[in-house]
C-alpha cells in the first residue's frame, strides 16, 4: 500500500469533512486492517482527526470488526459505547449508548480491502445521512486506488 497517497488523500480530505461546527463529522479514524492478515499483524491508527484514540481501544475495536456479530456486541470509541443499528455489505452504523448530547451521536465504519475508515457524528438522521456522504467520498477516493 502507498501510504503516501493515502496521507494526501486523507490532509485533502479531512479539513472539509471533520472537526469545527457545521462540518459532518465530528471526528474520523482510518485504521490499517486486513482481515485476512495473519493474527500476528497489528492494526494501526493510520489517520485520525479531532480524536486522540487509544492504540489498546482501537485493537479492541477492530477485534470486534473481525469476530463480526456485530449486532450481539457493543463496542468503545473513546468514552463512548456503540451498539450496531444497521450493517450493510461493506459498511455498518451504530448509536451511541451513553451520550450526553440530546439530539444523539453516532458512528458510521467502512471497510475497505485494507482499511477501517470511522466516521464519528452529532445528531439523528439528518446528520447521520450527511456524515453518510463524506465518509462515502473518501471511501470512493480510496477505491479507485484499491485500497
Amino acid at each position: 500500500m502507498d501510504w503516501s497517497v493515502v496521507r494526501r488523500l486523507w490532509e485533502k480530505w479531512a479539513p472539509s469533512a471533520v472537526g469545527s461546527s457545521g462540518q459532518p463529522l465530528k471526528a474520523a479514524l482510518l485504521i490499517n486492517y486486513d482481515p485476512t492478515g495473519p493474527s500476528r499483524l497489528v492494526s494501526t491508527i493510520a489517520e485520525q482527526e479531532s480524536i486522540k484514540a487509544d492504540p489498546i481501544e482501537i485493537s479492541e475495536f477492530v477485534s470486534f470488526v473481525k469476530r463480526n456479530k456485530l449486532q450481539m456486541e457493543t463496542f468503545f470509541i473513546g468514552p463512548n459505547e456503540y451498539l450496531v443499528s444497521s450493517i450493510h455489505e461493506s459498511w455498518f452504523c451504530a448509536r451511541c449508548l451513553n451520550t450526553s448530547m440530546q439530539a444523539g451521536e453516532g458512528a458510521i465504519v467502512i471497510q475497505t480491502s485494507a482499511l477501517l475508515l470511522v466516521g464519528l457524528y452529532e445528531g439523528s438522521i439528518g446528520s447521520a445521512s450527511r456524515a453518510m456522504v463524506a465518509l462515502d467520498q473518501f471511501a470512493a477516493q480510496l477505491g479507485r486506488r484499491n485500497f
